[in-house]
This record gives C-alpha cells, sequence and structure tokens, in this order.
C-alpha cells in the first residue's frame, strides 16, 4: 500500500541518491549533492507548505523507504488551478508507486486545497510519465511544441489535465502515444 508522507531529516540520503540519478539530475532545476542541501531541501517542502504554495511528498511503500517523490504547486488561486510533478527512484519504478502517488496527491488536492484543476506535463520521448498521467486519470490535452529546455536541447511536451469532477480511474492511451 503506498502512501504519502512529510520528507524528514532522515530522509536526506535517499534523496541524495536519487538526485545522483543522472536522468533527475539532467532534469532538475537544483541538483542536491551534500547533506546539508537536502536538508535545506526537505525544509523548503516544510515552508512551501505552511506558506500554502506547494505541498511535496515523500511517497512510501507502508513504512519502508522513500520510493520517490509527488507535489501539487498552486499556480493560480483565483482559478483553482495547481501543477503536479512526481519522480521516482530508479529502483522502484515499474511497481506501480509514482501512479499510485499521483492519485494520492490528486485527492489531497482536491480535498485539502480547494484545487478545481489540475496539470501536468512530461518530455514525449518519457512514454513511462505518460503512463502515469493517464493511470492517474489526467486527460490528455495536446502538445506544447519545444517547451521543455534540458541541458540546451527543446523537447515536445506532452499536456494533461484532471479535473475535480473526473473519475480517478485509468485512461486509455492518448495524444502521447504510450
Amino acid at each position: 500500500m503506498y502512501r504519502l508522507r512529510s520528507w524528514e531529516p532522515g530522509d536526506a540520503e535517499r534523496l541524495l541518491s536519487a538526485f545522483a540519478e543522472p536522468e533527475l539530475a539532467w532534469q532538475s532545476p537544483e541538483v542536491l549533492v551534500t547533506e546539508r542541501e537536502a536538508l535545506a531541501w526537505i525544509g523548503r517542502r516544510r515552508t512551501a507548505a505552511e506558506a500554502g504554495d506547494e505541498f511535496g511528498f515523500a511517497v512510501t511503500a507502508g513504512e519502508g523507504p522513500v520510493l520517490g517523490h509527488v507535489q501539487v504547486s498552486v499556480t493560480s488561486r483565483a482559478h483553482g488551478l495547481g501543477w503536479v510533478s512526481y519522480w521516482i527512484h530508479s529502483d522502484a519504478r515499474g511497481r506501480g508507486a509514482a501512479t499510485a502517488a499521483a492519485l494520492l496527491v490528486c485527492e489531497y488536492a482536491f480535498a485539502e486545497t480547494d484545487l478545481f484543476r489540475l496539470e501536468l506535463g512530461h518530455r514525449l520521448n518519457n512514454p513511462a510519465s505518460c503512463r502515469v498521467a493517464l493511470g492517474a486519470g489526467f486527460r490528455p490535452e495536446g502538445i506544447e511544441r519545444r517547451k521543455l529546455n534540458y541541458g540546451g536541447e527543446r523537447f515536445d511536451t506532452g499536456t494533461h489535465a484532471r479535473l475535480r469532477t473526473d473519475p480517478a480511474g485509468a485512461l486509455p492511451a492518448g495524444v502521447c502515444g504510450s
């Protein structure tokens, strides 16, 4: 049973091991290398949640180690909009943790933050992320051309959204072709 919980200082080592993975480091605007940086990152998750701006959670299987991270960031209170993002450790991928985490963060966002529409995007060359979005009930809405810039290379992005009124069930393959 997957669950979400607050990040804790004891998670710093696991967090650092995630940022040591080339794929996460390549995509992240901030790469954590030291324990001090990891602890500061964990502290920023708490501060952002207290401010009501962004709600980030450690993903675990029961009481086990951290498997990844999921968050919802408020992008517009006036319109009830949020942005969902997630990553999973390479040793935990392919077991449904990301999909479960996305479903759980949607439940949280709709119940606790009064958001109505949640959005997410992924590189088109990342079909696993598309499967997560579809599995969590995010409907494909289109492609944003050359939106993301990683390492000086631009990538087309598959965009998805889920409304509070949408069912949580998985969707068939869509615009992303996964």
